[in-house]
């Protein structure tokens, strides 16, 4: 159990001494650089969807 704490209080301690947190600033320059990087994947996995989909819609007419 005395390992346990110790972990616990070692965790506690280097969260509060080393961690190196962001300041709210740079917390929102981040969230606002993967909330672009989001869209611009979403819309390149939609168009490749859109296109797929429009290729086998137009191989599937050709074979009815």
């Amino acid at each position: 159990m005395s390992k346990i704490t110790a972990y616990v209080k070692d965790s506690y301690r280097e969260l509060l001494e080393k961690v190196t947190w962001p300041t709210w600033q740079q917390l929102q320059q981040s969230t606002m650089i993967v909330l672009a990087a989001t869209l611009i994947i979403t819309s390149i996995v939609w168009l490749m969807d859109l296109g797929i989909a429009s290729l086998l819609d137009l191989f599937y007419s050709i074979f009815k």
